[in-house]
Parts: C-alpha cells; sequence; structure tokens
C-alpha cells in the first residue's frame, strides 16, 4: 500500500487526475441516469483502467484506451448511462496529452470518436446524439495535443536554458582567463624582465641597476592601478554610477611610451583619426596593442618593433611587427599561447579577425576590426551572475 502511495504521489500532478474524474464520472452516470447493477458495474471499469495506468508504470496506453471504450459501449446497449461517454472525453484528453508517438495519438483519438457511433449501432432504438459526442471527445483530444506541445517546449526551454548557462559560465571563464593575463601577466612580466636586467648589472653598474628597479615600479604601480579599476568594475552593482574610464584606442600612443621606458624599441605609424573608434574596439585594440608589446618585451627584448594602426573603410587594422633576434628558448615556445588565444577571442567577438605568427624577420600580429562594435563593455571584466 505504502509502494502505491508512493507512485502515486511521484505522478505527474496532471496525470492523477483521470481517474479522480473518472470516478466523480461514474457516480454522476449512476445517480443521474440509474440502470442495472450489471451496467453499472460496468461504470467502474473506466476508474480502474485510468487508476492502473497513473500507478503502474509502462502501461501500455492502447489496453487502457480498450478498458476505457468497451465497457462504456456495452453500458449504452440500453441507453441508459449515457454520461459514461464523458469517460471516452477524458480518455481523449489522456490520449491526445500522453501518447509516445503521433502514429498512436491519432489512432487512438480515431478510436475514442468513432465510440458514439458504435454505440449507435449496437442500440436499439438508436438514442445517442452521435454528432455532439464526436465533438465532445474532438475537444479533449486536441486541448490534450496542445498541453503535450506546451510540455515539449518547456522541456526544450529548460534544456536550452541549461546550455545557455553552460556556455555563458564557459565565457565568463575565458574572459576571466583573458582579464588576468592582461592585468596581471603583463605586469608581472616586465616586473620580472627589469629585475632580471637589474641583477645582471647591479655590481658593475648600480646606476643602471637602479634604473632597472625604477622601471619595474613604474611597471608595478601601473598594474596595481589596473588591478584596482578592475576590481572597482567587478564590484560595481549600480549600472547609473560613475564607473573608472576603461583604456580606448586614443590610450595606445600612451602604451607605446610606456613599452619604450620599459626598454622595448618601438614605433608607432597611425594613420586615421582614433576618436572614431567604438568603445568595444577600444578596449579590444588596446589589449591587442598591449599583448604583442608584452610579447615583443619578454621574447625579443633586443628586437625592434612597429606597431600600425589604419583607419579605413569601417574598419580598423592593427599590425604589430617584431623584427630581430629572439630570446624565446624551446620551453617557451612548447608552451601553451594564452595571449594569443586571448587575442583571437578578442577579435572573434567582435566579427574581427586576427592572424598572428612568424615571419622572416620574427614574429607578426594582424588584426583587422570593424570600427563600430557594441558599445557593450561588459566583455572588459567580468561579472558574476
Amino acid at each position: 500500500m505504502g509502494d502505491l502511495l508512493e507512485r502515486w504521489s511521484r505522478a505527474d500532478p496532471l496525470g492523477r487526475l483521470p481517474p479522480v474524474f473518472a470516478l466523480a464520472i461514474g457516480i454522476v452516470a449512476v445517480v443521474v441516469d440509474p440502470s442495472s447493477v450489471a451496467n453499472e458495474g460496468l461504470a467502474a471499469i473506466p476508474v480502474l483502467a485510468f487508476s492502473v495506468w497513473v500507478l503502474v508504470p509502462k502501461v501500455p496506453l492502447p489496453l487502457v484506451a480498450l478498458a476505457v471504450i468497451l465497457p462504456v459501449i456495452v453500458a449504452q446497449r440500453s441507453g441508459e448511462l449515457e454520461p459514461l461517454f464523458f469517460d471516452v472525453s477524458l480518455l481523449a484528453f489522456v490520449v491526445g496529452r500522453w501518447s509516445p508517438s503521433m502514429t498512436s495519438t491519432v489512432v487512438l483519438g480515431l478510436a475514442a470518436a468513432a465510440s458514439p457511433v458504435l454505440v449507435s449501432v449496437v442500440q436499439n432504438p438508436s438514442e445517442i446524439a452521435v454528432g455532439i459526442w464526436i465533438v465532445g471527445i474532438a475537444f479533449p483530444w486536441g486541448l490534450g495535443l496542445a498541453v503535450a506541445r506546451q510540455a515539449r517546449l518547456e522541456a526544450e526551454l529548460d534544456v536550452t536554458r541549461r546550455e545557455l548557462a553552460e556556455q555563458a559560465m564557459l565565457s565568463e571563464r575565458r574572459q576571466i582567463a583573458r582579464d588576468v593575463h592582461d592585468f596581471v601577466g603583463h605586469g608581472l612580466a616586465a616586473v620580472m624582465l627589469q629585475i632580471t636586467s637589474a641583477r645582471h648589472v647591479l655590481r658593475r653598474d648600480p646606476d643602471s641597476a637602479e634604473e632597472a628597479l625604477r622601471s619595474a615600479e613604474d611597471v608595478g604601480r601601473r598594474s596595481m592601478q589596473e588591478l584596482r579599476r578592475t576590481v572597482a568594475l567587478l564590484r560595481s552593482e549600480d549600472d547609473g554610477e560613475v564607473r573608472p574610464p576603461l583604456p580606448s584606442a586614443k590610450d595606445i600612443p600612451l602604451l607605446v611610451d610606456q613599452a619604450r621606458a620599459g626598454g622595448v624599441t618601438v614605433e608607432l605609424r597611425l594613420r586615421g583619426d582614433l576618436s572614431g573608434v567604438s568603445p568595444s574596439v577600444g578596449i579590444a585594440l588596446y589589449r591587442i596593442a598591449q599583448e604583442a608589446l608584452a610579447n615583443a618585451a619578454r621574447h625579443a627584448p633586443r628586437a625592434r618593433t612597429v606597431l600600425g594602426l589604419e583607419l579605413a573603410y569601417g574598419q580598423v587594422l592593427l599590425v604589430a611587427e617584431t623584427s630581430g633576434p629572439s630570446s624565446e628558448s624551446p620551453v617557451d615556445r612548447d608552451r601553451p599561447r594564452f595571449g594569443l588565444i586571448g587575442m583571437r577571442e578578442r577579435a572573434a567577438a567582435l566579427g574581427g579577425e586576427l592572424v598572428a605568427g612568424p615571419t622572416p624577420e620574427g614574429w607578426r600580429v594582424r588584426c583587422r576590426l570593424p570600427l563600430e562594435g557594441s558599445d557593450d563593455l561588459s566583455g572588459e571584466v567580468p561579472t558574476t551572475p
């Protein structure tokens, strides 16, 4: 008994209603249109059929339909207990809602709709309103189909919602990885480069060592400012409050000056007005240029880098070409290039393209982006949902 109650409680809430309605229909039929005891006993069979369908897993729906339609037809032979036909209407809804396939739905629905016709044949004389009952069976059948379609759409929507949530989580993780690489990796790499330089010349050239340490200190301060700005954006809960300014394409000349101060030989070539670049594209250009210059400082500190920006035909082209000796070791060549992955992801997110690779003289990064991108700057710093 406890097992049956557990199955009843776990059943679909809507699926628990047919046995209750069937019981109510049987009681109404016996009270309103009394018949012989044998005929009234037939009224209990649909109730049992619907109850078994709810309580016993995987009961074939055609068997349930047979157990509902046949007793109703037999009970109608004398022209009494006509309200039992509501059991067939109830069956039509169950068929439309829970049939495992459209073929089963159509076949069982037609069988239910044909039952008034069969009753008109077995009754003598025929007293049943065949047309009215066919409509009374077809309507709940169609209603069951609509409910089943709604349930499928809700299930598909739930799956899609979960997939979107997973994609958003993966996108956020990638964005966090890009930002950690940009905000922390670049600063630490530059600081380590200057500290290494200071260590090499500490005993023979204290002045140069002091200059290198001063540069490392400046880079550390700038990295801390970037980190504070990032934390401020992450903690910002009010969209209307004033947020710290984000880097833009107009900040690239300052970025080049900072790279020069750090010891990188770099030349900037500009063609066009950077004020025409949208904020989101400006951030991407700044970060890509930052990554290109950081890679030049890390892997080719004695090489020369030309950073070019050209605005034309609604697009902006960034080319960073490094020419000269490389200090990249075999270990460095084999490690994952997360910075390159991040640059490509930034370009792809704005509908642009980025190609990077070795040249006979060194290394080249070439990025093409549309001038007008989305002004949603949430891609700069991820927010926690």
